[in-house]
């Protein structure tokens, strides 16, 4: 089977609607840290900062009319321009009274003055904002009431010019008229009728003399007009409403908010961490079949994780028989991957089947490596098992400890018969919790290139032998716990003679780790059995 083919590597991994919960799951530490910045920015907001007082007073404008009982033919909401008088209520005039009224600095009282129009209505609402209650009533009705008087002062300097206009027009028609009157002549005595000359003067006198009553009726109105520009409806008065009253909102915002941002940050981390985060994903990668998962082999899962063994060597037993005396690599690219649990636990399924296994790892994890077989070994104690006519002689023609020759026929062993069987059993007496025995390896060098003998760990139905990388046998069924590749070739090496495992760990392995690990193989030309998915970060 091909390592890969060219384009699994380039595959790019669909998020589905299933990772949109479990990704913010699985990095549940940054949801935590964002919601908890969050709940400490509005805590601190709530706690550090003092609250915020709004108070508003209303004030309803009204037409400047001659007659009050008589509104313009446009309306009343027509006949005030919101837009002016939003522009006087924020003007200069309006804040430095304002601020003198306060006490307080005119750029102070411009920030926290605001003024609200609403929509079709001939109403200002004068808002204003401050730390203190008291001081935040008295801004918003300062405000309205000085607003109240630079528009009427306003109107007054209209008015005031319009009467200017108004007597000057006066005085201009008096005179007309004083003009005509002079030039009337005395009735003559005795004289019938009025000549047309003074007809037409007279006519003209009473002209202007209408004029002049027109112009002083309308300034007689003009005068009499109420110039207030509007009036206060409502108010500003305690208690107000702050910043702080909805400090449950708050803290529900914050959170859900926390939530949310948290979520984007773990989609985002993990667009950029770039994860094997399951079994497609890493078949897409490698190109090869997967042959099992094994969970972690924690303190509470090393049975589950020995069960999930068991079925990956049963995908390994085929290829063992076809391809006898080539090593199976266990390759990953870290050491925190999960290949030596995978690699011991591999090696135990096969012993239990009856075969004989040599497990070749590093020296250094030899003490970890026994623990697991002495445990394994308690869980499936050694038993008789009987070896074809005529296998004896591969072992020297001699029992090792724990191994028994009994005859082909009924009668006394013979050590030296060539058909005699060899079956290892238990000796009498003997706890099968006892530590194993150490003999000699049925083939190959007898000792480790230390001096020292293999250990030995009879499982089930069969033996696993543990040796040194540097003491690896040229036969027999051999499981190799290779270095990592990253920092050691020797791995990929022995792939070349046998056939690689990729050991794989979900929600650790990085995809451009992955497919390093996989370009090296197919430069090699190693072939690859397929991978084992091993359980994350427990693993």
């Amino acid at each position: 089977m091909d390592v890969m083919d060219s384009v699994a590597g380039n595959r790019q991994r669909v998020v589905g609607f299933a990772d949109v919960v479990r990704i913010p799951l699985r990095r549940w530490r940054i949801v935590l840290a964002a919601t908890g910045l969050m709940l400490l920015a509005v805590a601190g907001y709530l706690l550090l900062l003092p609250a915020t007082y709004h108070a508003t007073t209303v004030v309803v404008l009204r037409p400047v009319v001659t007659d009050p009982f008589t509104l313009p033919s446009s309306g009343a909401d027509r006949a005030i321009n919101m837009t002016a008088e939003t522009g006087v209520a924020l003007g200069n005039d309006v804040i430095d009274a304002t601020s003198r009224a306060l006490g307080r600095d005119a750029d102070d009282v411009r920030e926290a003055l605001s003024v609200e129009v609403p929509t079709g209505g001939a109403v200002l609402r004068f808002g204003y904002a401050d730390d203190a209650e008291d001081r935040a009533i008295a801004g918003a009705n300062a405000a309205a009431k000085t607003y109240l008087h630079v528009r009427e002062a306003l109107y007054q300097k209209q008015r005031e010019g319009l009467l200017l206009s108004y007597d000057s027009t006066l005085r201009q028609v008096t005179d007309q008229r004083k003009a005509a009157q002079k030039g009337i002549p005395d009735e003559e005595d005795g004289q019938e009728g009025t000549p047309a000359r003074t007809q037409a003067m007279l006519d003209q006198v009473a002209a202007l003399n209408d004029q002049i009553a027109q112009l002083a009726n309308q300034r007689a109105k003009i005068a009499s007009a109420d110039l207030t520009p509007g009036a206060i409806t409502g108010a500003a008065r305690a208690p107000l409403p702050s910043s702080h009253d909805a400090w449950q909102l708050y803290v529900l915002g914050a959170l859900l908010g926390g939530l949310l941002a948290g979520a984007v940050v773990a989609h985002a981390r993990e667009a950029l961490d770039g994860r094997v985060r399951s079994l497609e994903q890493a078949a897409d990668l490698i190109g090869v079949p997967a042959l099992g998962t094994v969970r972690a082999a924690g303190r509470h899962t090393a049975d589950a994780a020995a069960a999930d063994a068991r079925y990956v060597s049963l995908a390994l037993l085929k290829w063992i028989r076809l391809n006898p005396n080539r090593p199976l690599v266990m390759l990953s690219g870290r050491d925190d991957e999960g290949r030596t649990a995978v690699s011991v636990n591999v090696a135990v399924a096969i012993a239990e089947a009856g075969q004989d296994v040599w497990l070749v790892a590093a020296p250094e994890l030899h003490e970890t490596l026994r623990n697991v077989l002495f445990t394994a070994q308690k869980r499936t104690p050694p038993r008789a098992r009987v070896l074809r006519a005529g296998e004896a002689q591969r072992h020297n023609g001699s029992p090792a400890p724990g191994v028994t020759l009994l005859p082909a026929v009924p009668g006394p062993p013979q050590a030296d018969d060539p058909e005699a069987t060899m079956v290892i059993e238990h000796e009498t007496g003997q706890s099968v919790l006892a530590p194993p025995r150490i003999y000699t390896p049925a083939f190959g060098d007898a000792y480790g290139s230390d001096g020292r003998r293999p250990t030995v760990v009879a499982i089930g139905g069969g033996v696993v032998r543990l040796v040194a990388l540097s003491d690896q046998p040229m036969a027999g069924v051999m499981v190799v716990d290779a270095p990592p590749s990253d920092v050691d070739e020797r791995g990929v090496r022995a792939a070349q003679y046998g056939t690689a495992v990729l050991v794989v760990a979900r929600d650790r392995t990085r995809n451009r780790d992955l497919t390093r690990l996989v370009d090296r193989l197919r430069s090699a030309g190693a072939q690859t059995a397929g991978f084992v998915l091993t359980g994350g970060k427990g693993a």
